[in-house]
């Protein structure tokens, strides 16, 4: 039939090309326009493979060569090619090479004067000049200058035909050769008078697309720098941006508005950034290098224009990996896959390491010489304290017994409701108390000095205390780390102003001491020695108590921005362009009696090197660089002072780097009010409206750029309206937390564990470039005597081991670490059940420097340190080399962890997820399946996300992945698998912004919803060793007891699904003998009574309490184990005890029953 089908089109075809009937060809070209007129595109393209496009080509050339063409065959000749030509992506060159683009051509302008003929040729060389080069050719044959006789002023007659011409010319208009041709004859002035014209008198927006067309003929005249130089000589900006201004919400001229948008912004002058050069404003001098001169940007203020920029992108949910897995980026060769690379240093030199792991060899004598006393001086001296200044000693002391009683709360909170927090429909979550998109949670606060704190109490007036005349605004709000810094009376005074206030309004924040992290912070090492620390550092942060939903994004906010960066450049006259701030310019800029806000940025995690007063209430932004790099500004957290409230600011990040946000997406920036927290609300809250991230004008200059053409720019921009008068606030990219937070954290866990119970031990993995201790933190549970039973067991717990914070700007990082931490010493039930099988070492933070100094992703040495596990050097990246060394040492005693995770922060995607890595994933993504036969791989890695994915409200696996790519071959997770062989070797990455899926759907994350990961994590951990087949059976027990105290907090439906597969086993049971084992992720006592063969049975899920054995001679059984299968052997076990689980005779897959599991 396919073959009759073939032969009779085939006849169709030559009949049409040999015939000189027109009846015969009129009837051929019926039938033909009646076949592809309906069905899909299939026949169009079927058509084409026969020849189709060719035989319609010819027939038009025999018939317009005639000495009378015959427009009867030609016009539905000319609809068919149109129709044909659409999808024969060599329709041009099928055209040139049998003359028909000359020949039509020729009939075109022979019909200037008849509209039906001639629109009939504009839609054939419409369809012939989409091949660019075919474009050049009719270009040279004239095919401009006669579109340019038909496109004429604004007339309401034959406006299909001028249509049709302003499409043709607008594809024309994409060869390069005919641009400069366009160029160089003036036609980018007679098509903006065209525009101008048709524009002013199509009042009724009849014509909206023959406008467009000539909009299009700009653009693509733009893309050229001739093009662009014309345009802007031309006053195209003015008058392009003129003709828009009274139609931007009308809806039909959305084709006309988005077009000129983009002649705009393409047309932009670029310009370099305004900065003093492109290296980071701080220097720090790395061993071993020699300084070189800054790059420097071009002096005359603007750059190079490139000869073919290329299109603007369009912005889009980017909600894919940020650089984005290709094909061909993965690792196709299995040797470097699976080969095992040796040490990359001697091997005594891991001996070094032993003394980190002191739980491997203490003899805990302390256990029975001072049963609950404090460890002896041996495990002191190897724990990272630091000494408090004895003048702070008794408020101190104050604190801390406060703080004491705030751990106590927080713990009791998450003692109560971790199980609670798997992911079911409850949620911790009230999900009535969410804030509309885009309110203000401060807008109900009133601007005055009194008011109340959260839990309803008084607050005594702030003003009285803070009067500007009277005190250093500057030395209360971001004090200093010592008054021994000045010897004026005003900072002593101003001391003592803070004293008073953390007396008077400090409200009590878990885990958190302000004078500890004063005597912290003076320890903390900065590149060039910050003097102050931000008032949010000290004071703390509570979480907000209500949830704040990701804002919604309205529609042509950035459109109006945009508008706005061309309104300054073609209206200047309203253009303040004043520098308020500078970490380049000599101090202080700053008037404070001037109208306009004051900046600072000089202190721990600080970013932000200049700020530029546009308008009265709008100001230019720039976030300093990387320590010794040119790139990645991203993270920015600053002071901000001096605003009046109920007046909307807008700020202008102008030099952000990355291509896509989250910012476009419902992600907002955080705000912290130190009016606020003195009214007892210390907190970070998502904040800002009229959120945009673009691509700008700014271009960095080929000498910044090393000769390379410069990189684009993008703009954050945000809108903010402060709560109060003359408050001080800060502004950050994400919830801060520095190096000194972490210091002290550790600090105040350390005295909050109970000694009895917890093995908890601060070490300093090593010191950073910049001279900060990276600690390393070891928690296990300590051992119930210093027997030798109970020393064995202690000493054989397998290890974890956890690191977070290696790019600096992923903040969100540490808040997931936080919550590890504070759940992991914690005592609830599950981390106890943790201490107890397993050895947990953390590195927190292996990035302090970076931290401390407000980089987003490198080191003091200017290098992303997750790029530099496969060689690491102790001199330049030394937190990488003894971390790697310390794996390496775990590695060597045969004491590799169970599981390494690597906590990471990600901008453009949203949720948390992993990546992972495994073989044959990643070869069967690349279609490469040489060797994957034989490659043996365990496939366990997918167990901990599968398990996280049911237990946390926050996570998801659609997101994760588990491909192993070139380019992330030097990054932890890579290297650690491969060179110390942990299959679990993973990145858990949390979004900056929130969750698309799940009971968080919609909402942004808080800095609770990060900690709740943290702590989720862990329990991820306990539920993949109940899993695993070498799971004790006293863990077993014990967990069973725990699941079944906690079954109120249980998911039911997890339940009832796992109950639902035991009865389809249960049903399969009838043709055989043997024992049945399976596993459940959950292990508390369930009655199921279900009738089998007209028999109640009652099976116990596995409390491991009572088994029982019925008529058939079953008993049933419940192991952890890595997969769901029948197993069939003989009954060697009794009911009340444990069957053995070998000989194993046959093993059925559940599969093959008809039965799915996991």
């Amino acid at each position: 039939m396919a073959e009759q089908e073939a032969s009779g089109l085939q006849v169709l075809l030559h009949t049409l090309q040999s015939s000189s009937d027109k009846k015969s060809i009129l009837t051929i070209l019926k039938v033909l326009g009646d076949l592809l007129s309906v069905g899909t595109d299939r026949r169009i393209h079927y058509m084409i493979s026969k020849g189709g496009s060719e035989a319609l080509l010819q027939t038009l050339v025999d018939t317009a060569r005639t000495a009378s063409p015959d427009y009867d065959i030609l016009l539905p000749l000319f609809r068919l090619l149109a129709k044909v030509g659409l999808r024969d992506k060599k329709i041009g060159r099928k055209a040139l090479e049998l003359e028909a683009l000359d020949v039509t051509l020729i009939l075109a302008r022979k019909n200037l004067s008849h509209g039906q003929n001639l629109l009939h040729c504009l839609w054939a060389l419409r369809v012939f000049a989409s091949s660019v080069s075919m474009g050049a050719m009719l270009g040279i044959n004239g095919a401009m200058e006669l579109l340019f006789k038909v496109i004429t002023p604004y007339t309401q007659k034959r406006t299909q035909t001028i249509r049709a011409a302003t499409e043709v010319l607008a594809v024309l208009l994409k060869s390069k050769s005919n641009g400069r041709r366009a160029v160089n004859r003036g036609y980018v002035t007679s098509l903006l008078w065209l525009h101008q014209d048709w524009h002013s008198r199509d009042t009724a927006n009849t014509y909206v697309q023959i406008r467009r067309g000539l909009l299009l003929c700009l653009k693509h005249i733009s893309a050229l720098r001739s093009g662009r130089e014309a345009f802007l000589a031309a006053q195209g900006m003015e008058i392009l941006f003129s003709t828009t201004q009274n139609c931007l919400d009308d809806k039909s001229m959305e084709p006309v508005i988005s077009v000129v948008l983009q002649i705009l912004r393409q047309c932009y002058p670029k310009s370099p950034l305004p900065l003093v050069t492109a290296s980071s404003a701080y220097a720090f001098p790395v061993p071993g290098h020699i300084a070189t001169e800054p790059p420097c940007d071009l002096p005359e203020g603007k750059i190079k224009d490139l000869e073919d920029d290329g299109d603007d992108e369009v912005d889009k949910d980017s909600d894919t990996e940020d650089g984005k897995v290709e094909d061909d980026d993965l690792e196709t060769d299995v040797n470097k896959l699976t080969s095992k690379p040796g040490l990359d240093r001697p091997e005594e030199e891991l001996m070094q390491y032993e003394a980190m792991c002191l739980e491997l060899s203490y003899s805990f004598e302390e256990l029975e010489s001072k049963p609950g006393g404090d460890l002896n001086s041996e495990k002191t001296q190897y724990a990272n304290h630091h000494h408090i200044l004895t003048a702070a000693s008794s408020k101190q002391h104050c604190y801390n017994k406060d703080q004491s009683s705030c751990g106590q709360e927080r713990e009791d909170s998450v003692r109560s409701s971790l199980l609670c927090m798997v992911k079911t429909q409850r949620s911790t979550v009230h999900l009535g108390s969410k804030r509309k998109p885009g309110v203000n949670p401060y807008q109900n606060v009133q601007s005055n000095s009194l008011g109340r704190d959260s839990s309803g109490s008084e607050i005594p007036d702030i003003q009285a205390s803070l009067k500007a005349d009277a005190w250093d605004i500057d030395a209360i709000f971001c004090p200093r780390m010592s008054a021994s810094f000045s010897n004026s009376t005003r900072t002593g005074e101003a001391v003592e102003v803070i004293d008073k206030l953390l007396q008077t309004h400090l409200k009590c924040v878990p885990f958190h001491d302000p004078y500890l992290y004063m005597a912290k912070a003076r320890r903390t090492s900065s590149v060039v020695d910050f003097k102050m620390v931000a008032f949010p550092d000290v004071w703390g942060h509570c979480p907000p108590s209500t949830t704040q939903p990701m804002l919604e994004r309205k529609c042509g906010v950035q459109r109006i921005r945009i508008f706005e960066d061309i309104r300054r450049l073609i209206q200047p006259s309203d253009v303040i362009n004043k520098v308020v701030f500078s970490l380049d310019e000599p101090w202080p800029l700053q008037d404070n009696a001037s109208n306009c806000l004051q900046f600072f940025s000089k202190f721990e995690s600080g970013n932000l090197r200049k700020a530029i007063q546009v308008r009265e209430f709008e100001y230019d932004l720039l976030v300093n660089v990387d320590v010794n790099s040119t790139q990645h500004q991203q993270w920015f957290y600053f002071k901000v002072s001096g605003m009046q409230a109920a007046v909307p600011y807008h700020f202008n990040i102008i030099n952000c780097e990355k291509p896509n946000s989250q910012f476009n997406y419902g992600m907002q920036p955080t705000l912290y009010s130190v009016k606020e927290a003195l009214l007892g609300r210390p907190t970070w809250i998502r904040t800002g409206y009229e959120i945009c991230y673009y691509k700008n004008h700014y271009r960095q200059s080929t000498t910044a750029a090393g000769g390379a053409s410069g990189k684009c720019y993008y703009t954050l921009t945000f809108a903010v309206t402060f709560p109060h008068n003359e408050d001080v606030c800060y502004l950050a990219y994400h919830y801060p937390y520095t190096y000194t937070a972490l210091m002290t954290h550790l600090d105040i866990l350390e005295k909050s564990v109970n000694l009895k119970e917890v093995y908890f031990r601060q070490d300093v993995l090593c010191q950073t470039l910049g001279g900060n201790p990276c600690p390393l933190v070891t928690i296990t549970a300590m051992p119930e005597s210093n027997s030798d039973e109970h020393l064995e067991q202690f000493r054989h717990r397998p290890y974890q081991v956890i690191t977070a914070r290696v790019h600096p700007g992923e903040s969100n990082a540490s808040w997931v670490m936080k919550g590890t931490l504070e759940f992991l010493v914690s005592s609830d039930p599950v981390a106890r059940l943790l201490r107890e099988n397993f050895i947990f070492k953390i590195i927190p933070m292996l990035n302090p420097d970076g931290v401390i100094n407000g980089n987003h992703r490198c080191s003091l040495s200017g290098e992303d340190l997750n790029r530099q596990w496969l060689s690491p050097s102790a001199h330049l990246q030394p937190t990488i080399y003894h971390a790697k060394g310390l794996l390496y040492h775990l590695s060597s005693i045969g004491r590799s962890p169970v599981v390494f995770c690597d906590f990471h922060g990600h901008s453009q995607k949203k949720n948390v997820f992993l990546y992972g890595c495994s073989i044959k994933e990643t070869l069967w993504q690349a279609a490469c399946t040489v060797g994957t036969s034989t490659i043996l791989e365990d496939v366990n890695y997918r167990t901990l996300p599968k398990i996280l994915d049911k237990l946390a409200p926050a996570f998801t696996m659609s997101s994760c992945s588990f491909l192993v790519e070139k380019s992330r071959a030097s990054t932890a997770r890579v290297v650690v698998w491969r060179e110390m062989g942990v299959s679990r070797s993973y990145t858990m990455e949390s979004s900056y912004c929130g969750c698309n899926q799940g009971p968080y759907q919609g909402l942004q994350f808080g800095t609770r919803e990060l900690e709740e990961m943290g702590a989720m994590f862990c329990l991820g951990l306990l539920i993949l060793e109940l899993k695993s087949a070498s799971c004790s059976h006293q863990l077993l027990a014990r967990a069973a007891t725990l699941l079944s105290a906690e079954e109120e907090a249980l998911d039911q439906h997890l339940q009832r699904k796992y109950i639902k597969r035991v009865i389809k086993v249960l049903k399969m049971r009838t043709s055989w003998k043997g024992t049945l084992f399976f596993s459940c992720p959950w292990t508390s006592e369930i009655q199921v009574l279900q009738a089998l063969n007209s028999e109640t049975y009652t099976l116990s899920l596995p409390g491991l309490s009572s088994l029982w054995s019925w008529t058939e001679n079953y008993t049933i059984s419940f192991f952890s184990s890595q997969a769901f299968g029948l197993f069939l052997s003989p009954v060697t076990g009794f009911p009340g005890s444990l069957p053995c689980r070998q000989p194993v005779m046959r093993h059925l897959s559940l599969q093959n029953h008809g039965s799915q599991f996991p």
